[in-house]
Protein backbone atom coordinates (compact mmCIF):
# COMPACT_ATOMS: atom_id res chain seq x y z
CA UNK A 1 0.00 0.00 0.00
CA UNK A 2 1.25 3.47 -0.95
CA UNK A 3 0.44 6.61 1.05
CA UNK A 4 1.62 10.09 0.21
CA UNK A 5 1.96 12.91 2.74
CA UNK A 6 2.91 16.54 2.47
CA UNK A 7 3.16 19.51 4.85
CA UNK A 8 -0.64 19.81 4.93
CA UNK A 9 -1.36 16.13 5.41
CA UNK A 10 -2.31 13.26 3.12
CA UNK A 11 -1.88 13.74 -0.63
CA UNK A 12 -4.01 11.98 -3.20
CA UNK A 13 -1.91 9.54 -5.25
CA UNK A 14 -1.13 10.56 -8.78
CA UNK A 15 -2.08 8.63 -11.86
CA UNK A 16 0.02 5.56 -12.62
CA UNK A 17 3.38 6.12 -14.33
CA UNK A 18 3.34 9.86 -13.57
CA UNK A 19 5.58 11.85 -11.26
CA UNK A 20 4.35 12.45 -7.76
CA UNK A 21 3.50 16.03 -6.74
CA UNK A 22 6.46 17.99 -5.44
CA UNK A 23 4.67 18.65 -2.15
CA UNK A 24 4.37 14.89 -1.51
CA UNK A 25 7.40 14.90 0.78
CA UNK A 26 6.80 11.56 2.52
CA UNK A 27 6.06 8.35 0.62
CA UNK A 28 5.04 5.54 2.96
CA UNK A 29 5.07 1.97 1.61
CA UNK A 30 3.37 -0.56 3.86
CA UNK A 31 4.20 -4.13 2.74
CA UNK A 32 4.56 -3.03 -0.90
CA UNK A 33 4.14 -5.38 -3.81
CA UNK A 34 6.69 -5.53 -6.62
CA UNK A 35 4.37 -3.48 -8.83
CA UNK A 36 4.00 -0.77 -6.19
CA UNK A 37 7.76 -0.61 -5.65
CA UNK A 38 8.32 -0.28 -9.39
CA UNK A 39 5.67 2.45 -9.63
CA UNK A 40 7.35 4.50 -6.89
CA UNK A 41 10.73 4.11 -8.57
CA UNK A 42 9.34 5.29 -11.90
CA UNK A 43 7.55 8.25 -10.31
CA UNK A 44 10.40 9.45 -8.07
CA UNK A 45 13.60 7.92 -9.41
CA UNK A 46 14.26 6.46 -5.94
CA UNK A 47 15.14 2.78 -5.82
CA UNK A 48 12.93 0.97 -3.31
CA UNK A 49 14.93 -1.52 -1.19
CA UNK A 50 13.55 -5.03 -0.99
CA UNK A 51 12.64 -6.80 2.22
CA UNK A 52 15.70 -9.02 1.86
CA UNK A 53 17.97 -5.99 1.55
CA UNK A 54 16.41 -4.35 4.61
CA UNK A 55 16.89 -7.56 6.61
CA UNK A 56 20.68 -7.57 6.20
CA UNK A 57 22.41 -7.54 9.58
CA UNK A 58 25.81 -6.04 8.74
CA UNK A 59 26.22 -2.36 9.54
CA UNK A 60 27.40 -1.44 6.04
CA UNK A 61 24.13 -2.75 4.57
CA UNK A 62 21.92 -0.97 7.11
CA UNK A 63 23.58 2.43 6.75
CA UNK A 64 24.46 3.25 3.15
CA UNK A 65 25.18 6.42 1.24
CA UNK A 66 23.72 6.52 -2.27
CA UNK A 67 24.02 9.00 -5.08
CA UNK A 68 20.68 10.61 -4.32
CA UNK A 69 20.64 10.20 -0.54
CA UNK A 70 20.88 7.62 2.21
CA UNK A 71 19.38 4.17 2.80
CA UNK A 72 18.79 3.27 6.45
CA UNK A 73 17.27 0.12 7.92
CA UNK A 74 16.62 -1.36 11.35
CA UNK A 75 14.56 -4.17 12.83
CA UNK A 76 11.52 -2.75 14.61
CA UNK A 77 9.24 -4.42 17.11
CA UNK A 78 5.48 -4.22 17.02
CA UNK A 79 2.94 -5.81 19.36
CA UNK A 80 0.13 -8.05 18.13
CA UNK A 81 -2.15 -9.00 21.04
CA UNK A 82 0.06 -10.94 23.47
CA UNK A 83 2.85 -11.63 20.99
CA UNK A 84 5.49 -9.36 19.49
CA UNK A 85 6.86 -9.22 15.96
CA UNK A 86 10.27 -8.04 14.76
CA UNK A 87 10.32 -6.99 11.11
CA UNK A 88 12.58 -4.74 9.03
CA UNK A 89 11.93 -1.02 8.69
CA UNK A 90 13.64 1.02 5.97
CA UNK A 91 14.18 4.70 5.25
CA UNK A 92 15.42 6.31 2.05
CA UNK A 93 16.27 9.91 2.93
CA UNK A 94 16.99 12.54 0.30
CA UNK A 95 16.96 16.31 0.39
CA UNK A 96 13.47 16.53 -1.11
CA UNK A 97 11.75 13.27 -0.12
CA UNK A 98 11.51 10.63 2.57
CA UNK A 99 10.62 7.09 1.52
CA UNK A 100 9.69 4.61 4.23
CA UNK A 101 9.33 0.87 3.67
CA UNK A 102 7.72 -1.24 6.38
CA UNK A 103 6.01 -4.60 6.65
CA UNK A 104 3.76 -4.15 9.68
CA UNK A 105 1.63 -1.46 11.26
CA UNK A 106 3.51 0.83 13.63
CA UNK A 107 1.88 3.14 16.14
CA UNK A 108 4.63 5.72 15.60
CA UNK A 109 3.71 6.12 11.93
CA UNK A 110 0.03 6.63 12.75
CA UNK A 111 0.92 9.25 15.37
CA UNK A 112 3.13 11.21 12.97
CA UNK A 113 0.41 11.18 10.32
CA UNK A 114 -2.08 12.52 12.85
CA UNK A 115 0.33 15.28 13.88
CA UNK A 116 0.96 16.31 10.28
CA UNK A 117 -2.76 16.28 9.46
CA UNK A 118 -3.48 18.39 12.56
CA UNK A 119 -0.62 20.80 11.87
CA UNK A 120 1.02 19.84 15.18
CA UNK A 121 4.77 20.08 14.80
CA UNK A 122 7.01 20.63 11.77
CA UNK A 123 6.49 18.43 8.76
CA UNK A 124 7.46 20.48 5.75
CA UNK A 125 10.73 18.76 4.77
CA UNK A 126 11.95 15.20 4.48
CA UNK A 127 14.38 15.58 7.40
CA UNK A 128 11.67 17.05 9.66
CA UNK A 129 9.35 14.13 8.98
CA UNK A 130 12.25 11.71 9.50
CA UNK A 131 12.95 13.34 12.86
CA UNK A 132 9.30 13.08 13.87
CA UNK A 133 9.23 9.39 12.95
CA UNK A 134 12.39 8.51 14.86
CA UNK A 135 11.22 10.50 17.90
CA UNK A 136 7.90 8.66 17.91
CA UNK A 137 9.67 5.31 17.50
CA UNK A 138 11.86 6.10 20.50
CA UNK A 139 8.77 7.12 22.49
CA UNK A 140 6.98 3.90 21.58
CA UNK A 141 9.97 1.83 22.69
CA UNK A 142 10.10 3.80 25.94
CA UNK A 143 6.41 3.06 26.55
CA UNK A 144 7.02 -0.62 25.82
CA UNK A 145 9.87 -0.72 28.36
CA UNK A 146 7.73 1.06 30.97
CA UNK A 147 4.94 -1.49 30.45
CA UNK A 148 7.51 -4.28 30.66
CA UNK A 149 8.78 -2.90 33.97
CA UNK A 150 5.25 -2.91 35.40
CA UNK A 151 4.68 -6.47 34.13
CA UNK A 152 7.90 -7.66 35.76
CA UNK A 153 6.92 -6.03 39.06
CA UNK A 154 3.58 -7.88 38.99
CA UNK A 155 5.35 -11.11 38.06
CA UNK A 156 7.82 -10.59 40.91
CA UNK A 157 4.90 -10.34 43.36
CA UNK A 158 3.44 -13.59 42.03
CA UNK A 159 6.77 -15.38 42.42
CA UNK A 160 7.74 -14.22 45.89
CA UNK A 161 4.19 -14.50 47.27
CA UNK A 162 3.72 -17.93 45.73
CA UNK A 163 3.53 -19.72 49.10
CA UNK A 164 1.86 -16.94 51.09
CA UNK A 165 -1.68 -15.60 50.71
CA UNK A 166 -2.89 -12.86 53.00
CA UNK A 167 -6.53 -12.43 53.86
CA UNK A 168 -7.40 -8.77 54.39
CA UNK A 169 -10.47 -9.71 56.40
CA UNK A 170 -8.96 -12.12 58.91
CA UNK A 171 -5.25 -11.54 58.63
CA UNK A 172 -4.87 -15.26 58.12
CA UNK A 173 -1.80 -16.47 56.27
CA UNK A 174 -1.88 -19.90 54.74
CA UNK A 175 -0.18 -21.73 51.87
CA UNK A 176 -2.22 -21.79 48.64
CA UNK A 177 -2.32 -24.38 45.87
CA UNK A 178 -2.31 -27.44 48.12
CA UNK A 179 -2.99 -29.55 45.05
CA UNK A 180 0.43 -30.45 43.57
CA UNK A 181 -0.98 -30.34 40.04
CA UNK A 182 -2.23 -26.79 40.57
CA UNK A 183 1.13 -25.74 41.99
CA UNK A 184 2.91 -27.29 39.04
CA UNK A 185 0.60 -25.51 36.59
CA UNK A 186 1.10 -22.18 38.36
CA UNK A 187 4.89 -22.52 38.19
CA UNK A 188 4.71 -23.46 34.51
CA UNK A 189 2.66 -20.33 33.78
CA UNK A 190 5.14 -18.16 35.66
CA UNK A 191 8.04 -19.72 33.76
CA UNK A 192 6.30 -19.16 30.41
CA UNK A 193 5.57 -15.55 31.39
CA UNK A 194 9.24 -14.92 32.18
CA UNK A 195 10.32 -16.49 28.89
CA UNK A 196 7.82 -14.43 26.89
CA UNK A 197 8.98 -11.18 28.50
CA UNK A 198 12.62 -12.08 28.01
CA UNK A 199 11.97 -12.71 24.33
CA UNK A 200 10.17 -9.37 24.00
CA UNK A 201 13.03 -7.55 25.73
CA UNK A 202 15.46 -9.06 23.23
CA UNK A 203 13.39 -7.68 20.35
CA UNK A 204 13.18 -4.25 21.97
CA UNK A 205 16.95 -4.36 22.39
CA UNK A 206 17.38 -5.06 18.67
CA UNK A 207 15.13 -2.11 17.81
CA UNK A 208 17.04 0.22 20.13
CA UNK A 209 20.36 -0.91 18.71
CA UNK A 210 19.18 -0.14 15.17
CA UNK A 211 18.02 3.36 16.11
CA UNK A 212 21.21 3.87 18.12
CA UNK A 213 23.18 3.37 14.90
CA UNK A 214 20.89 5.39 12.66
CA UNK A 215 20.72 8.60 14.72
CA UNK A 216 24.46 9.48 14.85
CA UNK A 217 24.93 8.34 11.25
CA UNK A 218 22.28 10.73 9.96
CA UNK A 219 23.49 13.54 12.25
CA UNK A 220 27.06 13.22 10.91
CA UNK A 221 26.51 12.29 7.27
CA UNK A 222 23.46 14.45 6.51
CA UNK A 223 24.66 17.76 7.90
CA UNK A 224 24.30 19.39 4.48
CA UNK A 225 20.53 18.75 4.43
CA UNK A 226 19.81 19.37 8.11
CA UNK A 227 18.64 22.65 9.54
CA UNK A 228 20.44 24.27 12.45
CA UNK A 229 17.48 23.66 14.75
CA UNK A 230 17.43 19.94 13.87
CA UNK A 231 20.95 19.06 15.07
CA UNK A 232 20.13 19.44 18.83
CA UNK A 233 17.13 17.14 18.37
CA UNK A 234 19.44 14.38 17.13
CA UNK A 235 21.62 14.83 20.20
CA UNK A 236 18.56 14.69 22.46
CA UNK A 237 17.44 11.46 20.77
CA UNK A 238 20.90 9.98 21.22
CA UNK A 239 20.73 10.67 24.97
CA UNK A 240 17.20 9.25 25.17
CA UNK A 241 18.26 6.04 23.43
CA UNK A 242 21.28 5.71 25.76
CA UNK A 243 19.01 6.02 28.80
CA UNK A 244 16.63 3.42 27.36
CA UNK A 245 19.57 1.10 26.81
CA UNK A 246 20.44 1.33 30.50
CA UNK A 247 16.82 0.75 31.49
CA UNK A 248 16.58 -2.27 29.20
CA UNK A 249 19.75 -3.73 30.73
CA UNK A 250 18.25 -3.41 34.22
CA UNK A 251 15.04 -5.09 33.05
CA UNK A 252 17.05 -7.92 31.47
CA UNK A 253 18.88 -8.41 34.76
CA UNK A 254 15.51 -8.47 36.53
CA UNK A 255 14.23 -11.11 34.11
CA UNK A 256 17.29 -13.27 34.85
CA UNK A 257 16.77 -12.77 38.59
CA UNK A 258 13.11 -13.80 38.36
CA UNK A 259 14.07 -16.80 36.23
CA UNK A 260 16.56 -17.92 38.89
CA UNK A 261 13.94 -17.42 41.62
CA UNK A 262 11.36 -19.45 39.71
CA UNK A 263 13.82 -22.26 39.07
CA UNK A 264 14.57 -22.17 42.81
CA UNK A 265 10.88 -22.62 43.57
CA UNK A 266 10.69 -25.51 41.13
CA UNK A 267 13.72 -27.07 42.83
CA UNK A 268 12.01 -26.70 46.21
CA UNK A 269 8.88 -28.37 44.83
CA UNK A 270 10.99 -31.26 43.56
CA UNK A 271 12.75 -31.54 46.91
CA UNK A 272 9.37 -31.67 48.63
CA UNK A 273 8.34 -34.53 46.38
CA UNK A 274 11.52 -36.47 47.09
CA UNK A 275 11.13 -35.75 50.80
CA UNK A 276 7.65 -37.28 50.84
CA UNK A 277 8.95 -40.31 48.99
CA UNK A 278 11.82 -40.62 51.48
CA UNK A 279 9.47 -40.40 54.45
CA UNK A 280 7.14 -42.97 52.91
CA UNK A 281 9.99 -45.39 52.25
CA UNK A 282 11.48 -44.99 55.74
CA UNK A 283 8.07 -45.40 57.40
CA UNK A 284 7.32 -48.50 55.34
CA UNK A 285 10.62 -50.32 55.84
CA UNK A 286 10.39 -51.24 59.59
CA UNK A 287 6.85 -52.72 59.40
CA UNK A 288 7.85 -54.67 56.32
CA UNK A 289 10.93 -55.96 58.11
CA UNK A 290 8.95 -57.03 61.19
CA UNK A 291 6.19 -58.64 59.13
CA UNK A 292 8.80 -60.48 57.08
CA UNK A 293 10.56 -61.64 60.24
CA UNK A 294 7.43 -63.12 61.78
CA UNK A 295 6.28 -64.50 58.48
CA UNK A 296 9.17 -66.93 58.34
CA UNK A 297 8.09 -70.58 58.62
CA UNK A 298 10.36 -71.85 61.41
CA UNK A 299 9.08 -74.34 63.99
CA UNK A 300 10.91 -72.91 66.99
CA UNK A 301 10.00 -69.23 67.35
CA UNK A 302 9.73 -67.65 70.84
CA UNK A 303 6.40 -66.00 70.19
CA UNK A 304 4.83 -68.83 68.15
CA UNK A 305 2.93 -70.41 71.06
CA UNK A 306 2.55 -67.20 73.04
CA UNK A 307 -1.07 -66.19 73.78
CA UNK A 308 -0.35 -62.53 73.08
CA UNK A 309 2.00 -63.11 70.15
CA UNK A 310 -0.37 -61.85 67.47
CA UNK A 311 -1.33 -58.57 69.29
CA UNK A 312 2.35 -58.13 70.14
CA UNK A 313 3.33 -58.43 66.46
CA UNK A 314 0.65 -55.97 65.35
CA UNK A 315 1.67 -53.49 68.06
CA UNK A 316 5.32 -53.79 67.07
CA UNK A 317 4.47 -53.16 63.42
CA UNK A 318 2.37 -50.12 64.34
CA UNK A 319 5.08 -48.67 66.59
CA UNK A 320 7.74 -49.20 63.94
CA UNK A 321 5.64 -47.05 61.56
CA UNK A 322 4.59 -44.39 64.08
CA UNK A 323 8.06 -43.72 65.52
CA UNK A 324 9.59 -42.56 62.17
CA UNK A 325 6.50 -40.42 61.51
CA UNK A 326 6.89 -38.71 64.89
CA UNK A 327 10.63 -38.26 64.30
CA UNK A 328 10.14 -36.63 60.88
CA UNK A 329 7.32 -34.50 62.30
CA UNK A 330 9.61 -33.18 65.02
CA UNK A 331 12.31 -32.42 62.42
CA UNK A 332 9.72 -30.52 60.35
CA UNK A 333 9.85 -32.74 57.28
CA UNK A 334 6.13 -33.39 57.33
Amino acid sequence: MIELHGPQGAVEPAAPDTAYPSHAVWIDLNDPSAAEAERVQLATGISVPSRKALSEVENSSRLRRMKSGFTLSTPMITFDKLDSQLKPLGFVLTKDRLLTVRFHDLRAFAEVKKRIDAGDGPGTTSTEIFLLLVEELVDSLADALEDMGADLDALSTRIFDFDVRSSAATGDIRPPHQNPRRRDLALRRILRGIGRRGKTLGKIRSSLLGLERIVPFVANECEHILGEEQVPRFEAMRRDIASLDEFEIRLSENVQFLLDATLGLISIEQNNTFRVLTVASVVGIPPTLIASLYGMNFKHMPELDWLYGYPYGLTLIALSAIIPIVFFRIRGWI
